[in-house]
């Protein structure tokens, strides 16, 4: 299996994170959370649901398959290289400006676009609260799983293939690794209309291009691709109802894909699709 891994990394990484991740979600999809096969529903409403039912396979995916494949490949010193990825804070403020404040901008922007209106100003709760959300959403969604897509898969895909197919190829392979929790409530239940996965897959591959252009120009800093990431889930789950009250779930989805679309689409023409890939280094 050692020598395996060895030669195989990505395959062993995405298997295993696929792997982890459906088994462990299996008792929430088969509750009444999801199918309704197990007479059980998940306490705490949505919060509790997501805490207990999603996160588990969450953690359980990316990052544990990353620091297994990492530890095999690569032993002590991959796993140092790893920590110091995930630790790179060091980056310029500019950086965190741009990211914290750009995300919902951009996504009140496209969905103004979309319902033809303003947005509503959001409640003193909401402004108070976004900032701790935030800061939850990247110890829970960030952190379970940018540390396999980010910072274990797209380095050593983009060093094989480019970064035009790797960002492709992750984010298609990131999407699918939903695809289970479209039976459950988190994507709408086991009658949820097949477009709505579709569509999120579209979004996965189009949100990867930016979500690699960050990866690249920040020096490979995680800790500012997670922010990215959580930033997005973190508007959408805590302010845009507020501010958007009369669009529904869907239109969250639109506004995404629709946002992620015209952001990848500059970021590709801006950068002749090498979205801030390091060129090779000439040799004397």
């Amino acid at each position: 299996m050692r020598g395996s891994i060895r030669r195989h990394p990505l395959t062993w990484f995405f298997a295993l994170a696929y792997g982890l991740s459906w088994v462990a979600w299996t008792p929430y999809i088969l509750s009444h959370n999801g199918i309704g096969a197990w007479d059980f529903t998940f306490p705490g409403g949505a919060v509790g649901s997501q805490l207990l039912g999603v996160l588990p396979g969450a953690y359980l995916g990316p990052i544990t398959a990353a620091l297994l494949v990492t530890g095999v490949l690569e032993g002590r010193a991959g796993l140092r290289t790893w920590r110091t990825r995930m630790t790179k804070f060091k980056v310029g403020w500019r950086w965190y400006l741009v990211v914290v404040l750009a995300v919902p901008v951009a996504l009140m922007l496209g969905s103004a676009a979309l319902s033809g209106r303003a947005p509503e100003l959001p409640s003193a709760a909401i402004l108070v609260a976004y900032l701790p959300a935030l800061l939850m959403q990247m110890l829970t969604t960030g952190l379970a799983e940018e540390p396999g897509w980010r910072e274990f898969a797209m380095p050593r895909m983009q060093n094989r293939y480019g970064a035009l197919t790797a960002t492709a190829v992750v984010g298609v392979l990131w999407g699918i690794w939903h695809l289970p929790l479209f039976l459950t409530e988190w994507g709408g239940g086991p009658d949820v209309a097949l477009i709505e996965p579709v569509e999120f897959i579209a979004t996965t591959i189009a949100f990867s291009a930016v979500m690699t252009w960050v990866f690249n120009k920040s020096g490979e800093s995680m800790p500012l691709v997670m922010l990215l990431h959580c930033g997005v889930n973190n508007y959408i789950s805590t302010a845009w109802s507020d501010m958007f009250p009369d669009l529904g779930r869907s239109d969250a989805s639109h506004t995404f894909l629709l946002v992620s679309a015209v952001a990848a689409l500059i970021l590709l023409i801006a950068t002749r699709g090498r979205l801030g890939q390091p060129r090779p280094a000439l040799a004397d």
